[in-house]
């Protein structure tokens, strides 16, 4: 299998998180890393189009000449395919529980935080828009103290005492927007300690280029 990828980015940074993780826990999932340069535009090119028609990474390319085309759909593919040492737990009601605090981070937080990062600094050029980065950071703030409320009991990870999907999610989108120079979450202790604490650990630290 290859997974086409760029460092930074969000939702590649997610799965190699995952796979971190995963290899942390002792399955070493056998993927090679492509990266593809979209500095230089590799991502509009038809090689990369025929792979993904919307230009997006990551991008996993299974042994049958498939692709899968989304960080999610990519991290579930490997729960399935290599269900030793899962992060999503088995036990129906746990899992909905993991899988509501994933999505609900997902929703009320990263995709605005990523919308936020291209309003304040992209790294793809966009120009800023203070004003939309101002809307965006107030509806934010009902994700972070929903994220705050989760830690407000000491876990270590989002979900309690292990890693999660959830934390694999936060986390990339916590380094995009360290990206900016701007800590939108400096105010905020509970997130603070999770996000230093998350991202020091020698499992996936060098996972993380800032």
């Amino acid at each position: 299998m290859k997974l086409y990828t760029v460092p930074l980015a969000p939702n590649p940074t997610r799965v190699t998180l995952y796979l971190a993780e995963r290899r942390a826990q002792g399955v070493d999932i056998p993927v090679e890393p492509v990266v593809v340069n979209t500095l230089k535009g590799r991502h509009r090119e038809p090689e990369h189009l025929a792979r993904n028609s919307f230009g997006t990474l990551p991008v996993l390319e299974l042994e049958s000449g498939a692709y899968v085309t989304e960080s999610l759909s990519i991290i579930d593919y490997f729960e399935a395919a290599f269900p030793a040492a899962c992060l999503l737990p088995s036990d129906p009601e746990l899992l909905a529980y993991a899988r509501n605090i994933e999505r609900t981070l997902e929703m009320r937080v990263t995709h605005d935080l990523a919308a936020w990062v291209h309003a304040t600094k992209s790294p793809l050029g966009y120009e800023a828009n203070a004003e939309h980065a101002a809307a965006l950071v107030a509806r934010m703030q009902p994700g972070f103290d929903y994220a705050e409320t989760l830690l407000a009991d000491g876990r270590a990870f989002l979900t309690g005492s292990d890693p999660s999907i959830a934390d694999c999610t936060l986390a990339a989108f916590f380094q995009f927007m360290r990206y900016t120079g701007v800590d939108l979450i400096a105010e905020r202790e509970k997130l603070c300690r999770w996000d230093t604490g998350y991202r020091s650990r020698p499992e996936v630290e060098d996972c993380f280029l800032m």
